[in-house]
């Protein structure tokens, strides 16, 4: 790895690393390397889980393929694979029991987004209106 894309990883001195990251209502584990939906693991391999904790860094936000190769697979070339597009439907199948594939969308101008709310429903605050 070069030292420029070395840098892009890694926070600044001083910023900490979060060892959560939401993803709608899956709690991604940095240190298990894994996803919770309530009290349930949800099994992802660790491309899978990279490729969620990515997408989670900004929700919303469309993440091209070439750039998911760059930050979750760590390669700056076309490997001429569907890699990225088989990790999705991974990642989406190991979801689908918790009726949350849908959180993990595709683009129509192509790449992938996380389509979830900031907040996990679970803790949202019911305002009785």
């Amino acid at each position: 790895m070069n030292s420029i894309a070395a840098s892009n990883n890694f926070p600044e001195d001083d910023t900490l690393i979060p060892r959560f990251r939401e993803a709608g209502d899956v709690t991604l584990d940095l240190f298990h390397r894994d996803g919770r939906v309530d009290d349930r693991w949800v099994g992802f391999h660790p491309r899978e889980f990279e490729l969620l904790w990515r997408l989670a860094e900004q929700p919303g936000e469309r993440m091209t393929r070439k750039q998911l190769l760059l930050d979750v697979w760590r390669i700056d070339f076309e490997p001429h694979t569907n890699s990225v597009a088989v990790h999705v439907a991974r990642v989406r199948s190991k979801l689908a029991p918790f009726g949350l594939s849908g959180i993990l969308a595709t683009d129509p101008e192509g790449g992938y987004f996380l389509d979830a709310p900031q907040d996990p429903s679970g803790f949202l605050i019911d305002s009785g209106a």
